[in-house]
């Protein structure tokens, strides 16, 4: 993980409403993301993960060029939640809170029984990933593994559930740049 750790002491940090906001090429496509990078996290997460499922699952956007990669390197199809709606037989609609904005988001392709691996950017609030993985549930789909590349220390709205999430690298983030805690 040393493209990876590199990259976040280069990351810039931008103040979003008194949130230190992390500005990182996996998370926000800027800077500029390069293939070593993305290759480097999906060796990881393929290392990481239990990937014996059925469909690897990701919400729209930032997660989904990692679990395409991830997609292509283990040929285990690809769901996005998306961030509209397109009126499918059966989509499933959640409501997610972050700490910075409120949202919806749509599933699509989801069935009972389906054995999930989640795959995301970052978890920071946890509010998103929580939202997900409560619908997924409803959907009665097995959540198998949950793997993010970075995981914000502090508390998370998966903090009191069953849920258990495998991160890459875990880091703070404040206005004088990024901490990583091994």
């Amino acid at each position: 993980m040393e493209k990876l750790r590199e990259s976040l002491h280069e990351a810039p940090i931008i103040d979003k409403d008194g949130y230190s906001y992390l500005v990182h090429p996996l998370s926000n496509g800027v800077p500029m993301l390069e293939p070593e990078l993305l290759r480097e996290v999906v060796v990881g997460v393929t290392r990481a993960a239990d990937l014996d499922v059925d469909k690897i699952v990701a919400p729209e956007a930032m997660g989904i060029h990692i679990a395409t990669a991830l997609s292509l390197q283990t040929d285990i199809p690809l769901v996005v939640i998306r961030k509209r709606s397109y009126g499918l037989e059966d989509e499933v609609p959640l409501h997610k809170t972050t700490g910075y904005s409120e949202s919806e988001m749509f599933i699509n392709d989801i069935e009972a029984g389906d054995d999930l691996l989640i795959v995301d950017d970052l978890l920071s609030t946890g509010g998103t990933m929580a939202s997900i993985c409560e619908a997924l549930d409803d959907i009665g789909a097995n959540i198998s593994d949950i793997v993010v590349v970075f995981r914000k220390q502090g508390e998370s709205a998966l903090d009191n559930t069953d849920y258990e999430v495998t991160s890459l690298l875990d880091i703070s983030v404040d206005q004088d740049g990024v901490t990583i805690h091994d």
